[in-house]
């Protein structure tokens, strides 16, 4: 059973809106905006206790703050890779929101550098990155139990789908897409002998880790919250857009 924390899932996500609504990165947001998904996604890592975060990303946004706001919530580290020139402001933004000792920068070609990590609790790649769908292959993720997050997932792009590599006739993978911010993939994994405990949660019944995956498409106007409720007993996670009050 995935273990889950709703108290750290609800302090990220509390922590996120304050960081992303914090005047030093209102410019930074006008430019990303991500309605909604940046909290889901932070409320999700914290609550399955993340240790080690990794994202793929263009340049710090709201979801790498998300992230780092998850890591602070479990006593666990962000290791963020993006390009050499958006590194100096990235690094700014982050010092800035005391964000600092829980982020470590790398840059480069991330197919290169994400090798040297294994067994990765959760992790978020930015669909607007050019070869998007090599780095979501490359990730090597903790087999108990992981997420793989494909954010800004627009139009016809493609998130994994159902495939990881590494995956032993132990594991189920399964994806699904759904309306979360500008288009989201998230792919949940567990162990085999958990899902048999819980046959049919997440349509994996009772043949191996279960990857779930809920996602979003654009033009749901942002105007909601996404609520993430997990059976105590089964395991099994629903998730909720709720509305906000007009």
């Amino acid at each position: 059973m995935m273990e889950w924390s709703a108290t750290s899932a609800t302090k990220a996500y509390l922590d996120t809106l304050k960081l992303c609504n914090n005047p030093k990165r209102q410019s930074e947001t006008r430019k990303t905006p991500e309605p909604g998904s940046s909290e889901f996604v932070s409320a999700l890592a914290a609550g399955m206790k993340s240790k080690l975060i990794v994202e793929v990303a263009s340049g710090v946004s709201p979801s790498t703050i998300a992230l780092a706001a998850a890591a602070r919530e479990t006593g666990g580290r962000l290791v963020c890779i993006l390009p050499e020139p958006v590194l100096c402001e990235s690094k700014r933004v982050i010092k800035d929101l005391g964000l600092k000792d829980l982020v470590e920068f790398r840059t480069g070609d991330p197919s290169e550098l994400l090798h040297n990590y294994e067994n990765i609790d959760f992790s978020l790649v930015d669909c607007k990155n050019d070869g998007y769908t090599r780095f979501l292959k490359l990730l090597a993720v903790n087999p108990r139990r992981s997420v793989v997050v494909a954010n800004n997932l627009v139009g016809e792009k493609k998130g994994l789908e159902g495939h990881l590599r590494g995956m032993k006739e132990k594991v189920v993978v399964r994806s699904l897409k759904h309306p979360i911010g500008k288009g989201m993939e998230v792919t949940m994994i567990g162990r085999k002998e958990e899902t048999h405990k819980k046959e049919g949660v997440g349509g994996c019944g009772r043949s191996g880790i279960g990857i779930r995956s809920y996602g979003s498409m654009k033009g749901t106007g942002g105007k909601s919250k996404w609520i993430v409720k997990v059976d105590e007993e089964s395991g099994e996670e629903h998730i909720f857009r709720v509305p906000k009050s007009v």
